[in-house]
């Protein structure tokens, strides 16, 4: 990150993100737009046991929708069950235990829901920042595992059970950090250099601003938005950056402010007569990039949709770190064409 990007994006940060940011973008909320019930639709939050999931979940129950929380962690998915119940008087609660860095999981998981629940709405919040490089059982860095792939197979396996819906959505949680960031498929787990877990997680957040203007494209029948919540006071915030949080502790957002976008994505009518793919803070649709230099190239983007490709419900991964982009690329192309060409049912 440039220090010119760095500055620009610090000051941003201190004008919109912040509590006053929040106050000042709420006047142009109309409130009549969140006083719609939702009985009858079925919502999937990930991450939905603290912080920004947990606040988007309790509001969606409190309009009457059918709420489903995956979680990492039982004990603390159904204290937030439990929670919110009390708090909505509503039953339709309910608790789903799943890893999302576990690639098999996320798969056998979304399957598993497809054939048994109906989906309306896909709320991608789970987020894992980690600051020392750790790889999973799959030998995935743990960062990428959780914001990207799992994000990306849950989503991609759910696609045919949202399409039933008469009105299907999915929203993901970005952060604005990705707005200093450009697509590097080069290094995708990040392992060239040192580790910055900061980077990684900003980077990751860029591939889920991708993902959802790539799968806006390919799937009309479906509206997909993904948004930055400001720097809200979460559980997260608070264990993966101490100094950021003691030094902003006072000026940051609260965890309901910081879903409210979630929420109006998720019920409002005008937020579905916005263009599928767009980038939100507050309701209002954002350019994805601050500066020239971080805009994708279209072979960076082609490359990072290869990499995550799935075909006929085959997994298929690619770690693209081995490779260059300064090779041949009609070879490249025509290596993995064929790679995924063999992969069948």
């Amino acid at each position: 990150m440039s220090l010119y990007r760095n500055a620009v994006w610090s000051l941003k940060g201190l004008r919109e993100y912040t509590r006053s940011g929040y106050d000042a973008a709420a006047k142009h909320f109309q409130p009549g737009e969140l006083e719609v019930s939702v009985a009858g639709r079925c919502f999937l939050v990930t991450g939905a046991n603290s912080g920004i999931g947990k606040a988007a979940a309790l509001e969606l129950a409190r309009r009457g929708g059918t709420v489903h929380l995956v979680c990492r962690n039982p004990e603390r998915a159904e204290a937030a069950r439990a929670e919110i119940i009390q708090q909505t008087q509503n039953q339709n609660v309910h608790v789903h235990i799943l890893d999302m860095s576990s690639p098999r999981q996320v798969w056998d998981f979304a399957r598993g829901f497809s054939q048994s629940h109906s989906v309306d709405v896909l709320v991608n919040n789970a987020g894992c920042m980690v600051n020392q490089r750790q790889l999973t059982e799959d030998g995935l860095e743990k960062n990428f595992a959780t914001n990207t792939l799992g994000t990306y197979i849950l989503t991609a396996a759910l696609i045919p059970a949202l399409k039933k819906s008469s009105d299907p959505r999915v929203i993901t949680v970005s952060s604005g950090g990705m707005l200093v960031q450009k697509l590097n498929v080069d290094d995708l787990q990040f392992e060239k250099g040192t580790f910055d877990g900061t980077m990684s997680y900003a980077q990751n957040k860029r591939q889920q601003v991708v993902l959802t203007e790539q799968w806006a494209k390919q799937h009309k029948e479906i509206h997909f938005s993904c948004m930055h919540p400001g720097w809200a006071d979460t559980p997260a915030v608070q264990s993966s950056m101490p100094d950021f949080h003691a030094k902003m502790k006072t000026r940051l957002r609260t965890e309901a402010q910081g879903a409210d976008t979630v929420v109006w994505l998720s019920v409002s009518s005008r937020s579905r007569d916005q263009p599928s793919g767009l980038f939100f803070q507050g309701i209002n649709k954002l350019d994805t990039h601050i500066a020239s230099n971080t805009q994708n190239h279209t072979m960076s983007t082609f490359l990072f949709m290869l990499t995550l490709s799935c075909k006929n419900k085959k997994l298929l991964f690619i770690n693209l770190s081995t490779y260059s982009l300064n090779l041949n690329m009609n070879k490249y192309f025509m290596y993995h064409w064929l790679y995924i060409q063999t992969v069948t049912d």
